[in-house]
């Protein structure tokens, strides 16, 4: 079984910074393509990021793109997201997601089969 952990979460000033973390464990996905999501109140679950299995590659949703780094550090079998001037709108739950797929450029929710429980991200203006 894969078991992902969200951390990081909590409540930060418009343009302050914050650094989810994913912890993976249980087998050897590490590899895999991860992404993370997010969904805002009231609002469907929307792509934010993604990063290749070797690290090598990332890609990001539009809104985020420019303010959001995704890195992995597969030695710890961890992957981050590092948000930098964040907007209130920017306020959801943020998940973590793996993907069987060892490419890049994976944006859609069905595409990821493994999930963590989410961690809060609350901006305020």
């Amino acid at each position: 079984q894969v078991q992902l952990v969200e951390s990081g979460g909590g409540l930060v000033q418009a343009g302050g910074s914050l650094r989810l973390s994913c912890v993976i464990s249980g087998r050897t996905i590490t590899s895999a393509a991860m992404g993370w999501f997010r969904r805002a109140p009231g609002k469907d679950r929307e792509f934010v990021g993604g990063i290749s299995s070797g690290g090598d590659s990332t890609w990001y949703a539009d809104s985020v793109k420019g303010r959001s780094t995704i890195s992995r550090d597969n030695a710890k079998n961890t992957v981050y997201l590092q948000m930098d001037s964040l907007k209130p709108e920017d306020t959801a739950i943020y998940y973590c997601a793996a993907t069987p797929l060892r490419g890049s450029g994976y944006y859609a929710s069905r595409l990821y089969n493994y999930w963590g429980q989410g961690t809060q991200v609350t901006v305020s203006s």
